[in-house]
């Protein structure tokens, strides 16, 4: 019996893993999708968070760790420094802070597709198909120099992107949570 009740509560659990994480991810897919700029600032704003706790974690470390050496103190000090006033300067601005940010993804993306597809193209000899490696090397070559040309665009097509995805990913989550286990007998 308690074989069975751990099997049910084991599948139970699952089912509800997979029904909230469907949930949250569509919900945040939605929120790209209907507030693409405020959800971007969000983001942001968590990215500068991080950067100050971050600098005051470094911050501690280099003023308080007696054991280390003195320039291991004095890095992580500075680093921490330097956390700090980059989260400080990005809530100050957190709107331009949210256009470099996008920017900087968009020539990030650009610059490894275009690096992706030179790499493909270098290793044609070991590609099973040839044609389809050189379309995809130039394919990508091409989306990461319209991505360097013009990156804010790119980001933002990136980022409705990940709002269709995530709302579509969380929809068969959600659709998997209440199909989960039931091809082994466990009622729902």
């Amino acid at each position: 019996m308690s074989t069975s009740s751990g099997t049910i509560r084991t599948v139970n659990g699952i089912r509800t893993a997979l029904g909230v994480s469907g949930l949250v991810s569509a919900i945040l897919g939605v929120l790209i999708l209907v507030w693409p700029g405020r959800t971007a600032m969000v983001v942001t704003a968590i990215v500068a968070a991080y950067a100050v706790i971050a600098g005051l974690i470094h911050l501690g470390i280099g003023i308080f760790s007696g054991g280390r050496g003195g320039w291991a103190r004095v890095g992580r000090t500075l680093l921490g420094v330097v956390f700090v006033v980059g989260g400080i300067l990005a809530f100050l601005n957190l709107g331009q802070t949210t256009t470099y940010l996008a920017e900087f993804l968009g020539i990030l993306v650009g610059v490894l597709w275009i690096v992706e597809g030179v790499v493909d193209l270098t290793s044609l000899r070991d590609a099973a198909s040839k044609p389809v490696s050189i379309l995809f090397a130039v394919l990508s070559i091409v989306a990461g120099v319209v991505l360097l040309l013009t990156p804010l665009w790119g980001a933002t097509m990136l980022w409705w992107l990940l709002g269709l995805s995530l709302v579509v990913l969380g929809l068969v989550n959600i659709v998997r949570g209440f199909r989960y286990g039931t091809g082994v007998g466990v009622a729902r």
